[in-house]
């Protein structure tokens, strides 16, 4: 059996990234945001005194005990799960985007966190992976995919910083993005 190559966010998706920088906002600031405060894609320059998200980016270099963000990022619950039982049939295909000082820490994380993975990709262009299937929460990934890789299964992670992406499918829980997986033909691009 051929398996299928599926590509996976990181941040939004496995990671929960904003948990993970409002639990250091709120250590760092003294202040009390929560998670269901973000509500779009660039949050932290809404929420926060930052005056830009290049000062964001600044902080969040080192803002995880001497950590860049992305080494203390706790995990969607059901996200490693899953990964691990898809992994038994398919080829798990990290497929992420990190500011460079975060890259050695986002190696140390999936490594902490026992993510299962044949290939990681740090990339901003998503569309030159080679995958058959991508799990992505930003609408720009989305979108890109959909319309520059019609070959590749598309699925949005809903959150409420995305909207529907036409030639998406969309996924609410990981339970469910199994199941999708399990129901599609193994007919791989690769």
């Amino acid at each position: 059996m051929q398996k299928l190559r599926l590509g996976i966010d990181l941040d939004g998706v496995v990671a929960d990234f904003n948990q993970g920088w409002i639990d250091c906002y709120n250590r760092d600031f003294n202040t009390t945001l929560h998670s269901d405060d973000i509500v779009e894609w660039d949050a932290p320059l809404f929420l926060t005194d930052f005056e830009h998200m290049g000062k964001f980016w600044d902080w969040a270099r080192d803002c995880g005990n001497g950590d860049s963000l992305f080494r203390v990022l706790p995990t969607y619950p059901g996200a490693v799960e899953t990964l691990h039982r898809l992994a038994d049939q398919h080829h798990i295909i990290i497929v992420t985007t990190k500011p460079d000082f975060a890259v050695n820490d986002t190696y140390a994380w999936l490594e902490q966190h026992n993510i299962p993975n044949t290939e990681v990709h740090i990339v901003d262009d998503k569309t030159t992976v080679n995958i058959d299937l991508l799990l992505d929460d930003a609408d720009h990934n989305l979108q890109a995919v959909t319309t520059h890789r019609p070959d590749v299964q598309v699925c949005r992670y809903i959150r409420p910083w995305n909207s529907p992406t036409p030639g998406a499918h969309d996924i609410e829980t990981w339970a469910e993005f199994e199941t999708f997986v399990n129901a599609l033909p193994i007919s791989p691009t690769a």
